[in-house]
């Protein structure tokens, strides 16, 4: 059975689990059981939905959820009857759904919004959501946060039990929502993951269902980035830099799509972060060339994007921006101040010491970021720049 096929169905059978009255934490567990229930007993076929998926019956997709559901809904069961402390819960519990194909409606953003419950912190109920909704590893949020896999670990098992017996019967705020989309739409662009059409189906739902300039922005920043997709790799699946990229490739549908969305949001003038990157991919979508992208104006919105976050991420991006403006000397002191540790500093700083004439630091340098390179594909890119550098200067 297909992994992508069970992480698309995660989030509809976790709805049907907290609409059917089980608390979050619980329901997650339940799911994450019957996940592995399935990977298990799915690959031999079947028709007995206690133990295997039905076998070609009307719409396979429908026929694996109500699976899931039906199991994941019995290992909640047990779970509750074996607790004495949710016996009191037993008496509506115990009205069991007959198995069968479960109902096609997509509950997915109305469970992010119940995940970013008002009993959690924004960036407690943004890790819940990415692990049990999202699809996302521990790895995977650690990596997006900047922080040790082991601290993840204790944020996400603080927050299930912060919400372990809450009813999710109040939504939280847009902008914790916002911040869920655009951490799935990240890691489903460049990680190990396919979420990014999941997340930019979402935001165009949530963008259409809410009057919020951000929701806007960050559909447009998604269009954008996803118009390029095409190019961004080679036939052998290597990376292609953005200078490189064969702009006939670039999907120029979703470009004036996602130029006239941030163009509406930008005429509300309540600039938001997402907006602002959305106006930087923009403007190197609007290039012709790589030679002919409008650094200057592109270093103009890092300093609003700089001055609405504060993000150090921010900062180094507005490094490589400064270093192609300026002349790689103003960006490597751009880059001065900021903390080598960050993800992606040694491949920046190995940039434009290269644009600068330094070879040989520029080749230790991508060598340095090769290994710590957050995926393969990004990993064999740099070691090919370590590699190429080091062959030119042994000639």
């Amino acid at each position: 059975m297909d992994e992508a096929l069970l992480r698309s169905l995660t989030p509809s059978v976790l709805s049907v689990l907290v609409r059917r009255g089980a608390d979050f934490a619980a329901a997650e567990d339940a799911v994450q059981e019957a996940l592995v229930e399935a990977l298990r007993v799915w690959p031999a076929g079947g028709a007995s939905p206690s133990s295997r998926l039905p076998a070609d019956r009307g719409d396979p997709l429908r026929d694996a959820k109500g699976w899931l559901v039906t199991v994941a809904w019995r290992r909640f069961l047990d779970a509750a009857r074996s607790d004495a402390a949710r016996r009191r819960r037993e008496e509506l519990l115990d009205e069991e759904p007959a198995p069968g194909p479960a109902s096609g409606v997509d509950d997915t953003l109305q469970l992010y919004f119940l995940c970013a419950h008002p009993s959690l912190t924004p960036s407690s109920a943004v890790a819940l959501t990415l692990r049990a909704v999202g699809g996302l590893t521990t790895r995977q949020i650690a990596r997006a946060y900047l922080v040790p896999e082991a601290t993840m670990a204790q944020r996400i098992s603080r927050a299930k039990r912060t919400v372990s017996g809450v009813r999710f019967d109040r939504p939280g705020d847009v902008a914790t929502v916002l911040r869920v989309l655009y951490l799935v739409f990240n890691e489903g662009y460049s990680g190990d993951v396919d979420l990014a059409a999941e997340a930019i189906r979402l935001t165009r739902q949530l963008a259409a269902a809410v009057d919020h300039p951000e929701a806007a922005g960050l559909l447009a920043l998604m269009l954008l980035h996803h118009a390029r997709r095409a190019a961004r790799t080679a036939s052998d699946g290597s990376l292609v830099p953005l200078a490189e990229q064969d702009r006939t490739r670039w999907d120029t549908r979703l470009i004036a799509e996602g130029v006239g969305i941030l163009q509406g949001a930008l005429a509300r003038d309540r600039l938001g972060e997402f907006q602002a990157q959305a106006a930087i991919a923009a403007l190197h979508a609007d290039a012709p060339t790589a030679e002919e992208t409008d650094w200057v104006q592109i270093v103009e919105w890092f300093d609003e994007l700089t001055r609405l976050t504060d993000s150090p991420v921010v900062r180094l991006n507005r490094a490589v921006a400064v270093g192609e403006a300026d002349g790689p000397r103003a960006g490597l002191a751009a880059l001065a101040g900021l903390d080598a540790a960050l993800p992606r500093h040694a491949a920046v700083a190995a940039y434009l010491h290269e644009r600068d004439g330094d070879t040989a630091t520029a080749a230790r340098l991508y060598a340095e970021a090769a290994h710590k390179a957050g995926n393969l594909a990004e990993r064999d890119h740099l070691t090919r720049q370590a590699a190429r550098l080091n062959d030119c200067r042994c000639r």
